[in-house]
C-alpha cells in the first residue's frame, strides 16, 4: 500500500506541466487530491479525466490571498484536512532588465512567491496537526540568476530563503519542509512565459521534447516527499550549475552567459 494511501493532497497550479503530473500520479498512488487554476475548462477537463476518483478542483489565482483562502477552505470542506500541500503554481519571463516593465517583474513575483506565502499560510495549521509537508517546486534560478529572467530568480531566490525560514521554524514539530528545483523540464511555462510588457511570449526558446518529461519530474519529487528530504536538485546541467556556483562562481557567470546568449543576443 502507498504511503500516500488515503492522504489529503493540495497541489497549486495542476491543470497542466508538472502540476497536472503530480495530481495524476498522486491519484494512482490512492491520494485525495485539489488542486486549483486560474483556467477552469482546464481543470474541468482534468477532473472529467478522472471522473469517479476523489479529485477536487477550484479556480483560483494564487497571487490574491483571498482566492488562496478560499480554496484551501474549499478542501477542508470537501476532505476535512490537509497532509500535504506542493505549492507548484509559478509564471516565468524572458525579457532583459534594461527593456522589461517593471509590472512585468511585480507579476512574476506576485505569483511565484506571494502564491507559495499565501497558500501555506491557510493550509499550515493543518499540517502542523497532522505533521504532515510542505512543498515549493522551485527552481535551478533559485540558486543560480539566468539572465533574461531576472524576476522569475528573485522570485524563486525568495521562495528558497522563505522555505528555509519556514523550514527552520518548524523543526521538532513533526513537518517536512522541501523546495524541488527542477531542470528544463517539458512543460507550457516557457510558452506562456512574461514578455518585457507582461504579454505571454507564445513560443518556447528550447526544444521541448528533448527535455525532461513533466511525469518524470513528478516521479522524483514524490519521491523526495517520501522520503522527506530537504532539497530536490534535478538534471545533470541543474546539479552542475548549483555546484559551479556554489564553488567556481566567476566560471559560472561565463558558461551560463555562453549557454544563453549567441553573437551577443538573448536566444534561450
Amino acid at each position: 500500500m502507498s504511503d500516500f494511501n488515503n492522504k489529503v493532497v493540495v497541489v497549486t497550479g495542476g491543470s497542466e506541466g508538472i502540476g497536472k503530473a503530480l495530481v495524476e500520479l498522486f491519484l494512482s498512488k490512492g491520494a485525495k487530491v485539489a488542486t486549483c487554476g486560474r483556467n477552469y475548462d482546464k481543470l474541468y477537463l482534468l477532473q472529467s479525466t478522472h471522473a469517479g476518483e476523489p479529485l477536487m478542483i477550484h479556480t483560483a489565482d494564487v497571487s490574491k490571498e483571498l482566492d488562496c483562502k478560499n480554496f484551501i477552505a474549499a478542501v477542508i470542506d470537501t476532505f476535512g484536512t490537509i497532509d500535504i500541500l506542493i505549492n507548484n503554481a509559478g509564471i516565468s519571463m524572458r525579457a532583459l532588465f534594461n527593456d522589461v516593465e517593471l509590472d512585468t517583474l511585480r507579476r512574476v513575483m506576485d505569483v511565484n512567491f506571494w502564491g507559495t506565502v499565501n497558500s501555506t499560510k491557510f493550509a499550515l495549521p493543518y499540517i502542523i496537526r497532522n505533521k504532515g509537508s510542505v512543498v515549493a517546486i522551485s527552481s535551478i534560478a533559485g540558486y543560480r540568476g539566468l539572465p533574461g529572467r531576472s524576476g522569475y530568480s528573485a522570485s524563486k531566490f525568495a521562495v528558497n530563503g522563505w522555505m528555509e525560514a519556514l523550514r527552520t521554524e518548524l523543526l521538532n514539530t513533526g513537518v517536512n519542509v522541501m523546495w524541488a528545483c527542477p531542470g528544463f523540464t517539458a512543460s507550457n511555462i516557457r510558452n506562456v512565459a512574461l514578455d518585457k510588457n507582461g504579454n505571454a511570449q507564445g513560443e518556447s526558446p528550447l526544444e521541448e521534447k528533448k527535455l525532461m518529461p513533466a511525469e518524470e519530474c513528478a516521479g522524483y519529487i514524490i519521491k523526495a516527499i517520501e522520503k522527506r528530504k530537504r532539497t530536490l536538485v534535478l538534471t545533470a546541467n541543474g546539479k552542475q550549475t548549483v555546484f559551479l556556483n556554489r564553488f567556481f562562481p566567476s566560471l559560472a557567470d561565463k558558461l551560463v552567459k555562453r549557454f544563453f546568449y549567441k553573437n551577443g543576443e538573448l536566444v534561450k
